[in-house]
């Protein structure tokens, strides 16, 4: 597929989660397609007002948002922004999350809760202000949601994320259908694993204290290599843009796996290590 790298010229975007990692590959693309402008949202001030600042550099008007997406007033600060700066949005990506591990058997009620306020709530409130946005202009708009192959069952200890995602794989067909007469388009990226900053730490926080993570699950895939984010952001400026037509209420998995082919998954013995990662998220406090 040849890409216009003008793709996402003129419009105004929203993309959280955009200090790293993804969102901030997401930004920087679409800088390069000629976005007229970009909220840049996340919970790191410094990275967040220094991504901003490089995507001003190259010409494309940017600001930062900073917001604790737990915070209900702090959802609704972001598509706000974009209408105090740009007056319209054309593109919002809900791209930011959390991965705290929990199982059955030690996920609290209070891990759950942030889990989905952040992953599901959060996604929903920004829809909501940026498709009342997109409305009043009458532009129509693109929503990208950044989903999950968790979010079809998953591994033991990704409870409550499982829970969160499927949630927003349903939210995103529900809202695609019911602003589709407005020309707004709803879609959902299934991200299966992928080499980013956020991985990096979940890697040596929860499953090895080795230096060599990244290696050792590359030398395992099929392709030889994790998802890298500057190809995500490929697929995610694509749905944002006008070359994916009248694409909506998709949910796309973007993964070295095919769903429903291959073994059926068996739990390994109750004496194997993996049966021990838990819901310890002190190192996200």
């Amino acid at each position: 597929m040849t890409t216009d790298p003008s793709s996402l010229r003129g419009k105004f975007a929203v993309v959280t989660g955009s200090t790293q990692g993804l969102g901030e590959a997401a930004v920087r693309l679409f800088a390069e397609r000629d976005a007229a402008g970009i909220i840049v949202s996340g919970r790191n001030a410094d990275r967040g007002n220094a991504v901003a600042a490089d995507l001003r550099a190259g010409g494309c008007k940017a600001h930062f948002v900073e917001a604790d997406l737990a915070n209900v007033d702090a959802c609704r600060a972001v598509v706000t922004a974009a209408d105090e700066n740009f007056g319209a949005v054309h593109v919002l990506v809900n791209c930011a999350a959390l991965t705290v591990r929990g199982n059955i058997w030690d996920t609290t009620p209070e891990l759950f809760d942030r889990i989905i306020a952040v992953n599901s709530r959060a996604p929903l409130l920004l829809m909501q202000d940026a498709c009342k946005l997109m409305r009043r202009e009458g532009n129509g708009g693109s929503i990208v949601n950044i989903s999950s192959v968790a979010s079809f069952g998953s591994e033991q200890f990704l409870l409550p994320y499982t829970a969160s995602k499927s949630a927003l794989n349903a939210m995103t067909k529900n809202v695609a259908f019911a602003v589709m007469r407005y020309r707004i388009r709803a879609n959902a990226i299934a991200v299966g694993w992928m080499d980013s900053p956020a991985e990096d730490f979940i890697q040596r926080t929860f499953h090895s204290d080795g230096e060599d993570w990244l290696e050792k699950a590359e030398s395992e895939q099929p392709f030889g290599r994790l998802l890298k984010t500057d190809e995500v952001a490929r697929s995610i400026a694509f749905l944002a843009s006008d070359e994916s037509g009248m694409m909506t209420g998709s949910l796309i998995d973007f993964d070295q796996s095919v769903r429903g082919a291959g073994p059926v998954s068996k739990p390994p013995p109750l004496d194997d290590p993996y049966w021990s990662i838990g819901a310890d998220d002190s190192a996200w406090q």
